[in-house]
């Protein structure tokens, strides 16, 4: 077996790959590049785990980054166990090839109760006094405490929000440098998550990115430089190409005026009642799986979503097979955006009556995706004083919201979740060996058997893949 280790820098593409990223500049002139072809939706979850398993959506089940459980008639973001992914994994082909393989699993998703060797993942401590303590979940335990010793606890306020950073990148990096070092795994898989917050926040054209970019690359450079001194291979890859957005599409609020979104008011607030409605959205960046209860009206639902300004196509049983994602957790109609457009969550009229974790960041009770929260509201005027305020007011056991997200989706400048018109701006995949890349562009579900192909040095294995 090749030690080897492959690296997510979510956001990459192509286009990117130059003078403000020397690291990967010179892994893709020693190696070799590919265009990769993601999934839809191209959002984390679903595409980690068809690169993982070799499958799409409607096989693997993940068929966005959350969906309605419908025996709980609950929406849940970002679930963490493994169990909700069906397939073999990659780590599990690698184990049944050579029984002394191990793998280590840096922060891609699904990562809790999953049979890698090695795992970490974010996992904040909830009190029930209302506070939120950054915090991870490692497998084994006690490597929570080493690297905790080690590095800190885990930033997860520059992780996501915002106060998003190059700080969380690091400490995962960091981490993953120093599990090799003392675990030796024979896999390692690193997320570098930096670039996409940033991209959806100013825009894959904003010349601030720059700094990002190098900041990011600058991580690859330790990482490469890292295997280098021990042979190892390295993969980059990436999930997704984020575009230029300029239309927040609020779908639950064409739905609710409509008459098939239900809410229930609790203390003078809107909460969506989502087992109670007829129909409604979940948003996820620039797809929205739309639940329709009745099944006699899923035409109509149809035709209505499908008028909306900013929706460029509505997925129905006849469509879905198209994208894979002809699965129970889908919704009975799935809508793609236009390229300049996105999906928020938002179902309120009135904005005096939205949730209040609207105005918080809150990513398991929101019933879809909202990248707003990468924002400070621009309507506070000192924000450091106000948050610290509000912190103080909770050192103090006082209950007291972190209320500082706007409510104007039009602040978001970047988004991902429909294939990009333009293949330079989307995913990209670097080896450093050339050999064990087939010729043109990649399919997301060749990624299982290209890593395969990476660990057993087999080329051989590369021609298990269906060449279009």
């Amino acid at each position: 077996m090749h030690p080897t280790i492959v690296i997510n820098v979510v956001g990459l593409t192509p286009r990117m790959i130059g003078s403000d990223t020397p690291a990967l500049q010179r892994l893709a002139a020693t190696g070799s590049v590919r265009q990769l072809a993601t999934v839809v939706p191209a959002v984390t979850c679903p595409v980690q785990t068809t690169y993982l398993t070799g499958l799409l959506p409607r096989e693997h089940g993940i068929v966005a980054n959350g969906w309605y459980f419908r025996d709980l008639s609950e929406v849940m973001f970002w679930r963490q166990s493994n169990r909700l992914v069906a397939g073999e994994r990659v780590w599990e082909a690698a184990r049944r090839r050579d029984a002394s393989f191990t793998c280590a699993n840096m922060f891609w998703w699904y990562n809790m109760y999953a049979a890698a060797d090695i795992g970490v993942t974010p996992r904040p401590m909830y009190p029930a006094d209302g506070r939120k303590i950054p915090d991870c979940y490692t497998a084994p335990g006690e490597l929570r405490d080493e690297l905790t010793a080690r590095f800190g606890r885990f930033p997860l306020f520059s992780f996501w929000g915002p106060a998003t950073s190059i700080v969380a990148s690091e400490w995962i990096a960091r981490s993953a440098l120093y599990v090799r070092r003392e675990r030796k795994p024979t896999l390692t898989l690193i997320y570098l998550p930096h670039l996409d917050y940033v991209l959806q926040r100013l825009g894959p054209t904003a010349p601030q990115i720059v700094r990002d970019l190098r900041e990011v690359d600058g991580l690859c450079g330790e990482i490469i430089e890292d295997a280098e001194r021990d042979g190892a291979r390295i993969i980059v890859l990436s999930e997704y190409g984020i575009t230029p957005v300029s239309n927040p599409v609020d779908i639950n609020r064409a739905l609710r005026r409509a008459g098939l979104v239900v809410v229930r008011e609790e203390l003078q607030r809107e909460q969506l009642d989502p087992g109670a409605s007829t129909a409604f959205a979940v948003a996820d960046h620039q797809i929205a799986h739309i639940y329709v209860a009745a099944k006699d009206r899923v035409a109509e639902v149809k035709a209505l979503v499908a008028a909306l300004p900013g929706v460029e196509r509505v997925l129905d049983d006849v469509t879905k097979p198209e994208f894979g994602l002809d699965h129970v957790r889908s919704g009975e109609l799935v809508a793609l955006a236009r390229a300049n457009s996105w999906f928020t969550y938002y179902y309120w009229l009135d904005d005096a009556k939205a949730p209040d974790y609207a105005c918080t960041v809150d990513i398991h009770r929101k019933p879809g995706y909202d990248p707003v929260e990468l924002f400070l509201d621009p309507a506070i005027r000192f924000p450091k004083l106000s948050i610290g305020w509000r912190l103080a007011k909770r050192a103090l056991g006082l209950r007291t919201l972190m209320d500082v997200i706007p409510l104007d989706a039009s602040l978001v400048k970047g988004s991902h979740g429909r294939p990009t018109d333009d293949a330079a701006d989307g995913p990209v995949l670097i080896s450093s060996d050339a050999t064990l890349l087939p010729p043109g562009p990649l399919a997301a579900t060749e990624v299982k058997t290209l890593i395969l192909a990476h660990l057993f040095d087999e080329p051989s294995l590369l021609g298990n893949l269906a060449r279009g």
